[in-house]
């Protein structure tokens, strides 16, 4: 099993998901997680991640860590200062269309989305909005290529869109896509030569339906235009992800490994969770498992079944333990204070 790791979490794209499989490979191996300095989980973020800011890191000694997973923006001979040269960097990408509306729910107070009083009326006049100049603005517009280290503002020219292919090509070994969630976890078991456990997962972070918006085709095109980059990363990276399963799969064996993966998962529902699934905030037992709460979205979570055995329940409750509380467990069991 591989070891050694870059996720790059792309905002509001099922990342905290997939950080969830990541700190349960790294808690049950016993692996170290780059964080920054003080804990938290925004290495620098939004600018774009620097080795200095990460603990336990200096240069005369570099240490390396085993993974790293939490929020940045990507800089890769940076991030080559904390990580072994041998680890598999890979990242999530969402449908920008979908990306954006939950983003305008989830970061409603930013300064672009805060006085616009819906998606609509923010794309009916962008600019009056939104201003490149804002420190926040990233969360309005690419927020895929400023999460992977591009100008979210820049002219998209055909010449410009080939290089940031590219470059991305270059330094990530797999990029999933949220909309194929079960098929990314499949492909991401493989390059990491993990078993069905290791990647098995409840969904973490995500939001109430009722709080989802349904958007007419006009405003469909209209997101599609105002983040243009977003769009070609992923229409590209979603015709590659494609041939990858074909070329190195085939689309029987990922039907297959697709299905145990769906059926270990609904063991593990039956196994751990009172209601068998998702409840809503008000409705979760234990305060330690409760999601942090943003924005105008309302972010569901879990509740686990009474009287299990010590084992099991260990196993469960990493399983819905959300991101900032696992975070924060992960950073103190890493940096305990040894007694003088």
């Amino acid at each position: 099993p591989k070891t050694d790791i870059v996720f790059l979490k792309v905002h509001k794209s099922a990342s905290s998901t997939v950080m969830n499989v990541l700190f349960r490979f790294g808690d049950t191996h016993n692996l170290t997680f780059v964080f920054p300095i003080g804990g938290g989980n925004q290495l620098h973020y939004p600018h774009h991640f620097l080795a200095k800011a990460v603990q336990g890191f200096s240069p005369g000694s570099p240490r390396r860590f085993n993974i790293l997973c939490h929020h940045m923006r990507f800089l890769q001979p940076e991030v080559q200062k904390v990580v072994s040269s041998s680890a598999v960097y890979f990242s999530i990408l969402r449908n920008p269309v979908q990306l954006m509306e939950s983003s305008f729910m989830y970061y409603k107070s930013t300064s672009a989305f805060s006085h616009a009083r819906s998606l609509e009326e923010f794309l009916s006049q962008p600019y009056r909005y939104y201003n490149p100049e804002r420190g926040d603005r990233h969360y309005a517009r690419n927020l895929m290529a400023f999460d992977f280290g591009f100008n979210p503002d820049a002219e998209v020219s055909a010449r410009r869109v080939q290089l940031m292919l590219k470059a991305i090509e270059a330094s990530f070994d797999l990029l999933l896509i949220s909309e194929y969630f079960d098929e990314s976890m499949v492909l991401l078991k493989e390059l990491l030569c993990w078993d069905l456990d290791s990647v098995v997962y409840f969904p973490l972070n995500s939001r109430d339906s009722k709080t989802k918006a349904t958007l007419s085709a006009a405003i469909v095109e209209k997101i599609k235009d105002w983040n243009r980059l977003d769009w070609e990363i992923y229409t590209h990276f979603n015709r590659t992800f494609w041939e990858r399963i074909d070329r190195d799969f085939g689309r029987e064996r990922m039907q297959r490994e697709v299905k145990a993966l769906r059926e270990r998962q609904a063991e593990l529902a039956r196994i751990c969770l009172q209601e068998m699934g998702s409840v809503a905030p008000k409705d979760i037992q234990d305060p330690s498992l409760r999601p942090l709460q943003h924005g105008s979205a309302k972010i569901l979570g879990y509740n686990i079944k009474r009287g299990l055995d010590k084992e099991t329940e260990r196993m469960c409750r990493r399983l819905v333990t959300p991101e900032l509380q696992y975070s924060g467990a992960l950073y103190k069991r890493q940096f305990a204070q040894k007694p003088p």
